[in-house]
């Protein structure tokens, strides 16, 4: 039979199986489905050197080091934040207003696994796709299905022997564009899960079906005048060189305030970094970026070692990253954009608005919605920086790809980072098994309807609202506060929080407009 005719009769028949699997699964409880997360987590973490070795001798991208760190962040990691996270029966009550709240599984996910993490973003989508008791038919990128396959049938048999159904989980055998479209247009599938390049994203949104899609980053990191210099060379360093750029949210562009440049210049030295000038810098970008402005996937994920000698000449070997300098962004300048390797763009500037203008033109340039970094300690400068900047992930003092992905920072530990409607995704948030379960609400009367009509109800609920996750946030009469069966006595000025409120908004207000006021004056 013709290969295209066997990877679409796969897709079908995979589909099927899952979609039958799921309806046994939805009626798992709690325990059982943590059960099974837990065999896969456990299994996933034990395989994740073996899994490295595999993306890279499959994939030539990255190295085995960080590799095997991605897989464990992607199974241990994960695992100890959404072990506890309720995804079967009532999931929160608002006992105040009679509303629960009840998971129910969302259905089959078709999973499109990118070429840059085939085995990571495999386990992780995997598991909190178990956890809310979804089934995922996965397809692998053309060059990396071996290890994606491998990283499945270990999660996969790792899930039967803990009670799963079989086909649960799966991967396709004939990884391909087309087949990866056919898998999205299949009327068995209820939510996709896209990570991958523009074209593969794209497709995704125009399968007619929900889709959960990861956008681009172009992740300028600041270093502003206040940072603490040596530490914040060393982050960018460190992010940058994970996995040789891999990651979409890693370092793309350098900005440094010229106050401190020497001293980043003295911090790059001691960190190795190879500057390119001149010739070298004109034959890199000319290899980097094609003239239709494409990056060249030669370079995409290789040691800037490889990269030099591609682009016809050599840096030391021990050089963790290289360095060029850029004067603009845009097409014009070709390093300006995301590069998914080991190269930084380096700009500097005069003062901290400035800096934090270049952030934002270089976010819009390739990664709106996605990623941006600050190294300071001025809160002032942070705030203005998170405010202006168009990314949902604003690191302050750590390495870009560890601290957007929640492994350095407080946010939720994830490999997909939606980059909202600014970037075309449906959510800005990092995703977790709570984004992949439909919520139902059960409403019991509050207020009855008589003659008159509903009396005190909008004054009832006046200030209150759910919150995604589900967790009731609301004024509370002052004195008693009540959650579920437990009571603690508090006194509340409520009239004195709201002052304090509306003064902050309105501080917050004058600001902006005095700077609106600047900037058309």
């Amino acid at each position: 039979m013709d290969k295209d005719l066997l990877a679409r009769q796969e897709v079908r028949d995979f589909c099927e199986a899952a979609q039958e699997a799921q309806h046994h699964f939805s009626e798992a409880t709690q325990a059982q489905v943590d059960q099974v997360c837990a065999a896969m987590v456990k299994a996933g973490f034990r395989a994740s050197r073996k899994l490295a070795d595999l993306a890279v001798t499959s994939t030539r991208m990255g190295n085995v080091e960080d590799k095997t760190l991605k897989n464990e962040f992607s199974t241990r990691d994960l695992w100890d934040f959404v072990r506890d996270m309720k995804t079967v029966g009532v999931i929160a009550q608002d006992r105040r207003h009679k509303v629960s709240v009840i998971a129910e599984p969302m259905g089959l996910i078709a999973g499109i696994i990118p070429v840059t993490n085939p085995t990571s973003t495999a386990m992780y989508k995997a598991i909190i796709s178990v956890k809310s008791r979804n089934a995922l038919v996965v397809s692998p990128h053309p060059f990396a299905g071996k290890c994606t396959a491998e990283a499945i049938r270990i999660m996969a048999e790792a899930a039967i022997k803990a009670g799963a159904p079989e086909r649960l989980i799966s991967c396709l055998s004939i990884p391909s564009n087309e087949t990866a479209k056919e898998l999205m247009r299949n009327p068995s599938v209820n939510l996709i899960m896209a990570t991958g390049g523009k074209g593969i994203v794209q497709a995704a949104h125009s399968s007619g079906k929900p889709v959960i899609g990861v956008g681009p980053g172009n992740v300028p990191a600041f270093i502003e005048k206040s940072a603490d210099v040596r530490k914040a060379v060393r982050d960018v360093i460190i992010g940058k060189k994970f996995d040789y750029g891999l990651i979409c949210s890693a370092e793309n562009a350098l900005i440094v305030d010229r106050s401190i440049e020497k001293r980043v210049s003295e911090a790059l030295r001691e960190e190795k970094a190879a500057w390119i000038r001149g010739a070298e810098r004109e034959s890199l970008e000319k290899y980097m970026v094609t003239q239709a402005g494409a990056l060249n996937p030669r370079v995409v994920g290789r040691s800037p070692q490889r990269i030099a000698a591609m682009a016809g000449f050599e840096i030391p070997e021990d050089a963790p990253v290289m360095i060029v300098e850029q004067e603009g962004v845009g097409d014009d300048y070709p390093l300006s954009r995301e590069k998914l390797s080991p190269v930084l763009a380096y700009y500097t500037v005069g003062s901290t608005e400035e800096g934090i203008a270049l952030a934002a033109s270089i976010v819009d340039y390739g990664g709106k919605g996605h990623t941006a970094v600050i190294h300071s300690t001025d809160e002032d400068a942070v705030s203005q920086f998170s405010r202006r900047t168009g990314a949902f992930r604003i690191l302050v003092n750590t390495p870009a790809p560890h601290g957007s992905v929640g492994y350095t920072t407080g946010l939720d530990p994830a490999l997909s980072l939606g980059s909202g409607t600014w970037g075309g995704s449906i959510t800005s948030d990092n995703i977790t098994p709570l984004h992949l379960i439909n919520r139902k609400r059960v409403g019991w009367e509050t207020e009855s309807v008589g003659p008159g009509g509903i009396k005190g109800a909008s004054k009832s609920r006046r200030g209150s609202y759910s919150r995604y996750d589900d967790q009731p946030v609301q004024k509370q009469p002052a004195k008693s506060v009540s959650v579920d069966s437990t009571e603690r006595t508090e006194t509340v000025d409520l009239e004195k929080l709201d002052r304090i409120a509306e003064d902050f908004t309105r501080s917050l207000q004058t600001k902006e407009s005095s700077e609106q006021t600047k900037k058309t004056g």
